[in-house]
């Protein structure tokens, strides 16, 4: 609770794809994944409270001061890119979290 109060949490994303160039935009309170495996429909993960989510190239950073908005944002985006009916082991398509920090980074 007062690690939240004093410095606030960051996940980081990471969009990784081989053939189709995924594209995430920030539209109200959600998060749209847009050309995920090549599908016309966007795919759309919720932003929980009041947690930033900052769209960079290749990454999304997550930031607030509660640390179950923010995780649960990550997890909410994480699961919306989940493959199916396909082998995971080719298909690596998705946004994976690949670091967690205490801390409000810039």
């Amino acid at each position: 609770m007062i690690t939240g109060v004093k410095k606030g949490f960051t996940y980081k994303l990471k969009v990784v794809f081989s053939h189709f160039p995924i594209t995430v935009k920030v539209q109200d309170k959600k998060v749209l994944i847009e050309n995920f495996t090549g599908e016309r429909s966007p795919r759309k993960a919720k932003i929980m409270g009041n947690t930033k989510v900052k769209i960079l190239p290749d990454d999304i950073i997550i930031q607030d001061l509660d640390l179950e908005s923010v995780s649960q944002t990550a997890a909410n985006i994480e699961q919306a890119t989940k493959v199916k009916r396909k082998d995971p082991r080719i298909f690596l398509d998705g946004l994976y979290v690949y670091e967690r920090t205490e801390g409000m980074e810039g």
